[in-house]
């Protein structure tokens, strides 16, 4: 019998670690369409300026749909560091519009070879970054700005990205001096920007979660937070 008071101590601490544990997942994530972990929504190719050459090179690169951000991911490997960029509603939209004036400038052959005038001519936006260079060192979060337009490369033109460098969020666990992004560019051509647009799709994306409920009505219209809650 004098045990119990013991193990009813020791239940009760249980229970108060657990509670304390518990994530309050919607608080976190504000913009969480559902409370499921990443899944693969498809590839698509794009061109990156190649190491110590003028020259483009071709990649594949991944796209993936984070239910908790309710933001495509495009993920790619470039001069040996893996980077995620986060493109929630707003940015989607954004590139989707760019594409569409795109098209217009390049059948009207509206296209300047100016490419400081032309860098940011279909808007600009914060997105969200994450890199690392293996699955086992710090992944670094920062929020650059992204610029979108167009650019003459081997005299064709392509749709461009500018992703700017910026510094990571400070981390309170680290004391080391904060690291900076890299600034570059990342080309599309047509066919591979509408193949992009695709896998941007929010209704295809939501459909990849098949019977995962979300916590909250899904709605175009509401405003989208800039930045994410990670704490």
């Amino acid at each position: 019998m004098k045990l119990l008071p013991v193990k009813l101590l020791m239940l009760t601490v249980l229970l108060c670690t657990l509670s304390c544990g518990t994530v309050d997942y919607e608080k976190k994530y504000p913009r969480m369409v559902a409370n499921a972990d990443p899944v693969p929504a498809g590839t698509v190719e794009l061109q990156l300026n190649k190491i110590l050459s003028p020259k483009l090179t071709k990649i594949n690169a991944q796209v993936i749909f984070y239910p908790r951000f309710n933001a495509a991911v495009l993920e790619f490997r470039y001069e040996m560091i893996r980077y995620r960029l986060f493109w929630d509603l707003e940015s989607r939209k954004l590139f989707v519009d760019a594409l569409e004036q795109y098209k217009v400038d390049y059948a009207a052959r509206n296209l300047s070879n100016r490419y400081r005038k032309t860098r940011a001519i279909y808007g600009k936006t914060n997105i969200r970054l994450e890199w690392e260079l293996t699955a086992y060192t710090k992944t670094r979060v920062a929020y650059p700005v992204i610029e979108i337009g167009y650019r003459f490369r081997d005299k064709l033109p392509y749709l461009s990205i500018l992703l700017q460098s910026a510094l990571e969020d400070p981390d309170e666990t680290d004391d080391s001096r904060p690291s900076e992004s890299a600034q570059y560019n990342i080309y599309f051509i047509r066919a591979q920007a509408d193949e992009l647009v695709q896998l941007f799709d929010q209704n295809y994306l939501m459909s990849l979660l098949g019977g995962i409920h979300s916590p909250q009505e899904y709605d175009e219209e509401a405003p989208v937070d800039p930045y994410y809650e990670t704490e």
